[in-house]
């Protein structure tokens, strides 16, 4: 075969690589009009339908985040709420498009369900809690103690081996549902009650007397929550996978969803390349030039979606620990748009 009929085979061959990666989950998502987002049953500050099932928390901000990429509309997505046993059938059979439900990022997830995890939304860990009237100061005191736990859980499994290092006996009170677990334990089934600690702080504010419970100081295990997509789509991996980096990036550059204009005539050539001025970063994935530019301008930063959910300000009254800024203290970091 002579090189130029090689070389046309094989620019052939890249071509219809090129279109049958692109021809996937992001034309199914586009030709539908929306984006299919799988959240939880309910978790302030991650994700929680209000009285008209309009849908807030950091992780509905993560899909509206990917609406506003693909059509500069944030609120082009459906979403469903989904408990631990069904989440990952969901995505799986393509009933969801995308997984953002305070979800741990773990070796057996990432290797053996067919998923693959975009990065870690929020870094949390394991905590317990119970009521101020126990009498209770740490988990080593719950000896003897039933404990309310989602069944099919990271959480169900940190804490059996926990409790087994620790030599303490204890019963655990299962169920299959959040809501169901959240209902046992404030009334009174259980004597704690065990989930991440961001989870726990949400729940108690949705407690009748938040200010009878009280979180216990240990974290046992290391639970870094991000949304996941499909394998088998290179191309939708990486624009989940970047529209993540971008809320990042535009933190670290200081571009707000309210001087993001402003920013477009900025001479840094970070920002100039996170806006689309200079350069093309959305073509290769499959969406306009300017799709960061639209994910803050109609959502914001990191900072902002953070601050909005579950911040200082809010009921949560979370501090951003090591959820901040490499530049500040913390673990998130994203690649360089370039």
């Amino acid at each position: 075969m002579h090189t130029k009929t090689i070389l046309t085979t094989a620019a052939l061959a890249l071509g219809l690589s090129i279109t049958a990666a692109s021809a996937g989950t992001l034309e199914d998502v586009k030709a539908k009009g929306y984006l299919d987002c799988g959240v939880t049953e309910g978790v302030a500050g991650f994700s929680i339908p209000d009285a008209n099932n309009e849908w807030s928390g950091i992780e509905v901000d993560y899909c509206r985040a990917m609406a506003a990429a693909i059509f500069n509309d944030a609120d082009a997505v459906h979403y469903t709420a989904l408990n631990t046993g069904e989440r990952f059938l969901a995505l799986s059979s393509g009933k969801i498009d995308v997984l953002s439900r305070t979800t741990t990022w773990t070796m057996s997830r990432d290797t053996t369900l067919g998923i693959d995890f975009t990065g870690v939304m929020f870094y949390d860990g394991q905590g317990f809690m119970v009521r101020k009237d126990l009498g209770v100061s740490s988990v080593k005191d719950l000896a003897g103690a039933n404990v309310c736990v989602q069944a099919g859980t990271t959480t169900e499994l940190n804490m059996a081996d926990y409790f087994s290092a620790n030599a303490i006996e204890y019963t655990p009170v299962v169920f299959a549902g959040r809501p169901e677990v959240i209902a046992a334990f404030e009334g009174g089934r259980c004597d704690a009650y065990t989930t991440d600690a961001s989870g726990l702080a949400a729940d108690r504010t949705r407690f009748a007397n938040p200010g009878d419970y009280v979180i216990l100081p240990e974290i046992i295990s290391k639970e870094p929550l991000g949304p996941s997509v499909r394998q088998g789509d290179d191309n939708w991996f990486n624009i989940s996978r970047w529209v993540y980096f971008a809320i990042l990036e535009a933190e670290e550059l200081g571009v707000t969803s309210a001087n993001v204009d402003e920013m477009l005539s900025s001479e840094n050539p970070s920002i100039k390349r996170l806006l689309g001025v200079e350069g093309d970063f959305g073509t290769p994935l499959g969406l306009d030039k300017d799709w960061a530019y639209n994910i803050i301008k109609l959502i914001g930063n990191y900072a902002e979606m953070f601050d909005a959910n579950v911040g200082p300000d809010t009921a949560m009254g979370l501090e951003r620990g090591v959820n901040a800024l490499w530049t500040k203290g913390g673990i998130q970091y994203a690649p360089p748009i370039r």
